[in-house]
């Protein structure tokens, strides 16, 4: 619904899909999409991969991450949830927006990190969407030049939600595609967690500027790969 918005405002869209079948439908579905990039997140090669796909097709002016999984193993939910985002972000062109999905869920979340390299098979849904508000905050404050932020969408009546979520569908991919493309005060912001347009409560813990920086190490570890750190030029 997102990319069919920014479609009919004439943007440039590039979706992504898990698979060949998945891409097809997403094209089918999205009338106007310029492409669709192939790559199944719960695999780090291919989300490498993925990267590289996404880089030979040009700058992009804004990545919403916004793939994620709800009932999967802890393996599984750390890989597409927290991880691959991580690696796009790392690997992926630096765009000018970054908008992460997150869920209310995150709040009741275990900021504990031990259990990403330990427990890889303990994390829970609420684990990995706090990972996610803890990376969306670490690369808003490493890349000052870029706006980056974190949405819950809220719980709406999609394939993961469920047909009796209570909330608003509409509402719940407006947010990110304004903080994509907005030109107001509103969207050009950086490091919050918003809900509905509007700043919202987030776990506390995200804000702990050591934590988001064993964070980010951790992930390095795990990945390979670090976050590239902007030059002195870039914060003039």
């Amino acid at each position: 619904m997102a990319a069919r918005w920014l479609v009919g405002q004439k943007h440039q869209v590039v979706l992504h899909a898990r698979h060949e079948g998945r891409a097809r439908e997403a094209l089918a579905g999205v009338p106007g999409a310029e492409d669709v990039l192939v790559g199944d997140l719960a695999h780090l090669d291919e989300v490498k991969r993925l990267a590289e796909a996404a880089n030979a097709t040009g700058h992009f002016d804004a990545v919403i991450h916004n793939a994620g999984v709800y009932r999967a193993p802890g393996e599984v939910l750390l890989a597409v949830n927290t991880l691959a985002p991580y690696l796009l972000t790392c690997l992926v062109q630096k765009p000018r927006r970054l908008i992460y999905l997150s869920s209310g869920l995150h709040r009741q979340g275990d900021p504990g990190l031990e259990h990403m390299t330990s427990g890889r098979a303990h994390i829970s849904y609420s684990d990995s969407k706090l990972l996610v508000v803890l990376l969306a905050k670490a690369v808003a404050r490493k890349w000052p030049d870029v706006y980056v932020n974190a949405v819950d969408p809220g719980w709406v009546p999609t394939r993961m939600g469920g047909r009796d979520a209570p909330d608003d569908l509409a509402k719940g991919w407006e947010t990110q595609a304004w903080l994509a493309v907005g030109h107001d005060g509103g969207a050009r912001v950086s490091g919050r967690y918003m809900h509905h347009r509007t700043v919202a409560r987030h776990h506390p813990a995200v804000d702990d500027i050591s934590l988001q920086d064993e964070f980010l190490t951790t992930c390095e570890r795990i990945t390979g790969i670090a976050l590239p750190m902007p030059l002195a030029s870039e914060h003039s």
